[in-house]
């Protein structure tokens, strides 16, 4: 996906239309438009998310009904790369469902906002001057994608995220590098995590490339308010909300797709790599097989608050989330959880908790865990951890790091927590935190363009 998007961009003088074809646009397209130079992008746009709805629903049929377990991921993959041949020259009846970036509207706003310092940003307290807007009906479809100055949303009182949480959104980022180029992180990965919740939520399909050529022409919009900086980056956060206008239990026939911006410095309030002290309390449970825990949804969000509050009354800085009797470990608070050890068997292993259906598939999980593989200096294992597990290996002197990942916070080193009324030392900072500072750079030095990488997309 990200070679497709890449083939379709390139430099544009100062002054210049953000986003250039390559060749001459065709007959076709409506050059009136403000986004015509993208009308060709994509000449063979695939029905990728139509494909994935039928196959899904076969997919998670099959799925093992004793543990709730959601598709694999070694399914999913099977799933794209046969949507990835299909039949390109028309795709089915159902790929016109979907909105076009070629049609895409842009209304510029009259009057721009100051721009806050970098180095005094709050995470997720400042917007730009523009955000993306897609309406949907069944009864119509999509409408054409709008960009449009930021604004509040007017929705009915009964729609049906307000009642019902119908509602699902992702978090990525966009980086001015040392060389001022804007790069975005591995956006394929959340394009497909944003279509995989959909199917979940039952909002309708849209392609997912279609969507991030919008994306991208938001940020081309707003690029100055990307901050000129290496500690801060400019957040992404797609959001798709059901606003069926009734309060009946029921798949909306209403939804609003949209797109907001917002500079971000540092995550946490103690800085980019201090570490945290996490609470461990199995009253409350984050995730759990069958349910939506595995899913990019606020549902997830909101209800882990008051354990959240119960942490901090405890001094602690977030949650670290167990799961079943045997109190097997999760995420940690909004984050994905490494622990790097010597295993019983004497190896030294990184390891993370495997995608049973109970933890979310992260972006930057996903990253860690190729870079581990790539280095091959120690095991890479997704397995089950628990709480005796891991109380038995700091006993012994078998712990080395543990931290948490995100695209929030990319690496976050863990030094304590309190379990069942003890404090349990994490000798993460002792031992040099070697492996997450090392993984922390990596990731950095991509992200802001000090290393060449496929995994970045880099804007014109």
């Amino acid at each position: 996906m990200l070679q497709r998007l890449r083939s379709s961009l390139r430099r544009v003088p100062a002054g210049g239309s953000p986003i250039i074809p390559l060749s001459p646009a065709p007959p076709n397209c409506n050059p009136g438009l403000s986004a015509a130079p993208l009308c060709h992008a994509f000449p063979r746009a695939r029905s990728f998310v139509m494909a994935y709805l039928s196959r899904a629903t076969a997919t998670l049929a099959r799925q093992d009904c004793s543990n709730g377990c959601s598709a694999s991921y070694a399914e999913e993959e099977e799933l794209e790369a046969s949507t990835e041949s299909y039949d390109e020259e028309g795709g089915s009846e159902a790929s016109t469902q979907t909105f076009r970036a070629k049609d895409l509207i842009i209304t510029k706003a009259d009057v721009l906002k100051k721009k806050p310092d970098p180095s005094s940003l709050v995470f997720g307290a400042s917007f730009t001057d523009h955000m993306l807007m897609v309406e949907w009906t069944s009864k119509y479809g999509w409408d054409k994608p709008h960009i449009k100055p930021f604004e509040n949303l007017s929705i009915h009182p009964a729609a049906s995220v307000l009642h019902y949480a119908v509602e699902l959104f992702e978090g990525l980022k966009a980086f001015r590098g040392v060389d001022n180029k804007i790069r975005l992180f591995r956006p394929d990965l959340n394009m497909k995590r944003m279509c995989r919740s959909a199917v979940r939520t039952t909002l309708p399909e849209f392609d997912k490339e279609e969507l991030l050529q919008c994306v991208l022409q938001l940020i081309q919009l707003d690029r100055e308010w990307v901050p000129y900086s290496t500690s801060a980056s400019l957040y992404i956060r797609p959001t798709f909300i059901g606003i069926e206008p009734s309060l009946g239990v029921k798949k909306p026939s209403k939804a609003l797709l949209f797109v907001i911006l917002s500079p971000v410095g540092s995550y946490f309030s103690n800085g980019t790599f201090s570490p945290v002290s996490l609470w461990a309390n199995p009253k409350f449970v984050r995730s759990w097989k069958g349910g939506t825990g595995d899913f990019k949804m606020g549902c997830n969000y909101g209800s882990s608050l008051l354990a959240q509050c119960e942490a901090a009354e405890n001094g602690c800085h977030q949650v670290l989330w167990l799961y079943g009797k045997e109190n097997r470990i999760t995420e940690v608070g909004t984050m994905n959880l490494f622990l790097y050890w010597i295993n019983k068997d004497g190896e030294e292993e990184l390891a993370t908790p495997p995608l049973d259906g109970v933890i979310l598939p992260g972006v930057t999980r996903q990253s860690i865990l190729e870079l581990g593989e790539e280095w091959g200096e120690f095991k890479v294992c997704e397995r089950h951890i628990t709480m005796d597990d891991l109380s038995t290996a700091l006993e012994e002197n078998r712990v080395k790091e543990m931290f948490g990942s995100g695209t929030a916070c990319v690496v976050c080193p863990v030094a304590s927590i309190l379990y069942k009324g003890q404090m349990l030392h994490i000798p993460t900072m002792e031992n040099g935190h070697k492996l997450s500072s090392r993984i922390m750079a990596k990731l950095t030095d991509i992200q802001y363009g000090r290393i060449k990488s496929e995994w970045t997309l880099e804007l014109p």
